[in-house]
């Protein structure tokens, strides 16, 4: 697992922003148990939009997860409309890397697993640093421009095109 050694967790707010098994909550779904505090997993940010923490099977020094704090299905079943959550996603992803001393931006990876290639259909940003420090079988499953992979601002690129006609 990734450490942070000397450093604090990033953001942790837990106000504990409880989903509870009501609407936006699948109890099938692990992301939703975690970010509802049901598996002791370390939270290093959460607010009423998007949770982050690590991801159990680093495949950098710094890999974590930023998931929609409510249940929100893979990246092919968004919307026009989730542009804005993406871009949120982005954006806590980069605050979570600054806060752990990732000071250079240029050697990061954010993206997503395309469907069938993701292991939770929760949808889930993965934010890898310095992806310069990524091994052979982890440069291979974070691949951009792949059929499995997807980067973030491919991702918002394709939904902004959903609804234009060729």
């Amino acid at each position: 697992m990734a450490t942070n050694e000397g450093s604090e967790p990033a953001n942790v707010c837990i106000s504990k922003i409880n989903v509870g098994q009501g609407e936006g909550y699948d109890k099938k779904c692990i992301f939703c148990k975690v970010v509802n505090n049901e598996m002791g997993t370390e939270i290093l940010h959460v607010d009423e939009e998007v949770s982050c923490f690590r991801d159990i099977k680093p495949g950098a020094p710094h890999h974590y997860l930023v998931v929609p704090t409510r249940h929100v299905g893979n990246c092919k079943s968004l919307s026009k409309e989730h542009v804005s959550l993406v871009e949120k996603m982005v954006e806590i992803g980069m605050e979570i890397l600054q806060k752990n001393n990732v000071l250079d931006l240029s050697d990061v990876r954010f993206g997503f697993h395309w469907p069938p290639f993701c292991s939770v259909s929760h949808l889930h940003l993965h934010v890898l640093a310095p992806a310069s420090q990524m091994g052979f079988m982890s440069r291979l499953f974070y691949r951009p421009n792949s059929y499995w992979f997807v980067t973030a601002d491919q991702l918002i690129q394709q939904l902004n095109s959903k609804g234009e006609t060729n």
